[in-house]
């Protein structure tokens, strides 16, 4: 398979869309949906495992930037945006997804895959244990919990080429007590933080690397950026408006199966079933 391969195109132009109607429902960047499907094309072209997952990651960061400012802005208009919050969570997010970048561009793919799969099943499971509308009618103070949500969330977004939302919805929803409306909003005004300087890392830590398909800037690849993000941008709105119709629970573990089926798939435990 080669990049100009109609599968190839078809394949991330599919994941574009379903990516943004996720994003526009969740509030999520839709990082643990569009790495791996990156990473297993670029496998198939005969790129090298390493460089392949790298670019995955972060490809996926500079799509999520575009996706989380609209979602941002449409969950902003509903009333479900805590911009200071997330202001805060975001600054910190920045400096510690940049770090996590840095660090990805040094650890080998296996490592990186697993990571992956554990942090998003660990998201799946404090999830499902968390209620979707919490009866609390406060929300947190305590400006270290927002420094160190935003510690959290930036650098595994960076180390891992997530915007945030997997990890930072369940955070927001256990530990900031967010109800999950405004989770997903805040989520993705923070994600707006982390996936700039995530993508920003991507770009310095791979600029001039050998090995690199066309149209790769550093460790993120614009072909890959433009079937990815424009599909995903006029999804979003759509997602957005599902998410205000439906019940918080069936949301939730609407959430909840998605992540799931990435982390096993990730960490390998699906073909350790299957074979």
């Amino acid at each position: 398979m080669t990049p100009t391969d109609p599968l190839y195109l078809g394949v991330l132009i599919l994941t574009g869309f379903f990516t943004g109607i996720v994003s526009g429902m969740l509030g999520i960047g839709g990082g643990f949906i569009m790495s791996p499907v990156q990473y297993w094309l670029l496998q198939e072209t005969g790129l090298q495992h390493d460089i392949a997952i790298r670019i995955a990651f972060g490809t996926t960061l500079f799509v999520v930037l575009l996706n989380a400012i609209n979602v941002a802005h449409i969950y902003h208009q509903k009333n479900a945006v805590l911009w200071k919050q997330a202001t805060i969570i975001g600054v910190f997010g920045s400096i510690f997804s940049f770090a996590g970048a840095a660090l990805a561009s040094y650890l080998p793919a296996s490592t990186l895959s697993k990571i992956f799969g554990i942090v998003v099943l660990i998201g799946a499971i404090r999830t499902y244990l968390t209620p979707a509308v919490t009866e609390k009618n406060y929300i947190s103070s305590n400006s270290f919990s927002y420094v160190f949500s935003g510690i959290v969330i930036g650098f595994f977004s960076g180390l891992l080429g997530l915007g945030g939302g997997v990890i930072g919805i369940p955070i927001m929803l256990i530990f900031l007590h967010l109800d999950l409306r405004k989770a997903i909003g805040t989520s993705a005004a923070v994600i707006i933080f982390t996936s700039f300087s995530g993508s920003v890392g991507y770009i310095i830590n791979g600029w001039g690397k050998a090995g690199l398909p066309p149209y790769s800037v550093g460790y993120v690849n614009l072909l890959n950026w433009i079937l990815l993000a424009f599909p995903a941008f006029f999804a979003a709105k759509n997602g957005a408006k599902i998410a205000h119709l439906m019940n918080p629970e069936h949301l939730k573990h609407f959430f909840i199966i998605i992540m799931l089926y990435i982390g096993l798939q990730m960490t390998g435990i699906i073909d350790l079933i299957l074979y």
